[in-house]
């Protein structure tokens, strides 16, 4: 068995890769072709 706290950091690992995703995708979706320089990282750290 891992220890809970690895568990838990996992768990906050995936659930934060999904939330930026789906924050790109959609702001990708509004946006799009307006701000195609910018990367996905950029985004992620201005909608953090």
């Amino acid at each position: 068995m891992k220890s809970p706290v690895v568990l838990v950091a996992i768990t906050l690992t995936a659930a934060i890769l999904i939330a930026a995703s789906l924050l790109i995708l959609t702001g990708a979706r509004k946006t799009v072709g307006s701000s195609t320089l910018n990367a996905p990282a950029h985004a992620a750290r201005d909608n953090a």
